[in-house]
């Protein structure tokens, strides 16, 4: 076995998105000869708990809890709601208030690259300690973000020599946020300048996207690696689907989250095709922002509208293999091109059909159109749309929506924790 030490940030009993990429290799590493080590926070600010995802983290691996302070903490004094949507990556780009201007600007001028950096030094001088006396590890792994942990991955390369994976589960300086930080010139060059020092010393580079490794392609000579996320076969339970004809989101919504289109199209064939309006469920599994659930309000779709809120993964797979059909709703920008949410590859699994909506030239449509699992629209489409929901809806009515997908197995947990395991064992 090759022993790895994996430092990260989100980890169970972290909920959301961020803590299933290594949690899942993590499951499954032992099966391809890596043995994981965890280097985790001692008593982090998470701002989602799931704590069914402790059930999944190998009983006898080795997990290093170490502390951090954490300036979020602080924070919520000023607001504890504030800044449990900042900490979560939840920026209000219409209407800030003048609270969230006042953390933005901290967040990217005084925490460069992030409101984590004050965990880079103490963990570095630990694990410097750490790696020395423990002489089986030769090679440590980053993940980001927070990007500041491949600053502790850039530090340990230097000063013991181990050999060092950047991971980036998200892009740096190009994330659809980065510009909502009010970040001053000098904030902005420091960024770019700590993102290109990282890219051209890590030994290996990988990415979640093809997007992001064609941007990282032109900041470092360094070969970038496209390992996506992906799906866990083990959590496919057979179910019955749900009987209304329901199109269901797993997930965040948030204000730039809303496909103004889908809800019109909606409105319409409730309108225009006998029996719709009673068949139709909008069902909405996660945090729903108050603008999109007014807009749905609008458009007169209050009658179908079933709003579940925040449910543990558990949960939240049962609500996905029920669906009819599962929608995927991205932000309306070009920077979110790049962004693959985890969920896509879940969906996958699922075998039900997806609607996906987001901007113009997205990974998120090229993997669609790879597996055939769905169908990828912009915001401005409509007609094409509403034939497509009425197709589908003709399906549920003649006893079942069709789901044909092919070539999902590249995507399975195993399949890529195998890939990873061989860029490591290469190093």
């Amino acid at each position: 076995m090759k022993k790895v030490l994996i430092i990260c940030y989100y980890w169970p009993p972290a909920g959301g998105p961020g803590v299933q990429r290594w949690l899942k290799f993590v499951k499954y590493f032992r099966d391809f000869g890596i043995e994981p080590v965890l280097f985790v926070p001692k008593n982090p600010h998470y701002p989602i708990v799931d704590e069914s995802l402790l059930n999944e983290v190998p009983k006898d691996i080795e997990i290093i809890h170490h502390p951090i302070k954490e300036p979020y903490k602080y924070a919520k004094l000023l607001s504890k709601k504030k800044t449990k949507k900042i900490s979560s990556g939840i920026i209000d780009e219409k209407k800030p208030s003048v609270i969230e201007k006042l953390l933005l600007y901290a967040r990217g001028n005084l925490f460069i690259p992030d409101a984590r950096v004050g965990w880079v030094a103490p963990s570095v001088n630990f694990l410097e300690h750490y790696v020395s006396k423990n002489t089986d590890i030769k090679t440590i792994i980053t993940t980001g973000p927070p990007h500041s942990l491949h600053l502790i991955g850039l530090q340990l390369q230097q000063r013991i020599g181990v050999k060092w994976l950047a991971d980036f589960r998200d892009p740096w300086t190009t994330i659809h946020y980065h510009k909502s930080l009010r970040l001053s010139k000098i904030a902005q060059k420091k960024h770019e300048k700590l993102e290109r020092k990282v890219l051209q010393a890590a030994d290996a580079i990988v990415v979640t996207s093809p997007t992001t490794q064609k941007d990282f392609q032109q900041l470092t000579k360094k070969p970038i690696y496209l390992i996506t996320n992906g799906f866990d076969t083990s959590e496919r339970a057979e179910t019955t689907l749900d009987e209304k004809f329901s199109l269901v989101h797993i997930g965040s919504l948030l204000s730039n989250r809303n496909p103004e289109n889908l809800w019109e199209v909606l409105s319409e064939l409730i309108h225009e095709v006998k029996g719709f309006k009673e068949d139709l469920e909008l069902k909405l599994v996660g945090l729903v922002a108050h603008e999109v659930k007014q807009c749905i309000l609008r458009y007169g779709l209050s009658e179908n509208l079933n709003l579940i809120g925040y449910v543990a993964h558990e949960e939240a797979i049962l609500f996905q293999n029920k669906a009819q059909v599962l929608l995927l709703i991205e932000m309306n920008k070009i920077e979110t091109s790049a962004i693959i949410p985890g969920k896509l590859f879940e969906y996958l699994h699922s075998s039900r059909p997806i609607l996906a909506f987001g901007p113009i030239g997205s990974d998120v449509k090229e993997i669609l159109s790879e597996t055939q699992a769905g169908d990828y629209f912009t915001y401005t489409e409509k007609n094409i749309l509403k034939t497509k929901i009425n197709d589908l809806y003709t399906q549920f009515k003649s006893g079942s929506v069709v789901s044909k997908t092919e070539n999902i197995n590249l995507y399975s947990r195993s399949a890529l924790t195998q890939k990873m395991a061989t860029l490591l064992k290469s190093l």
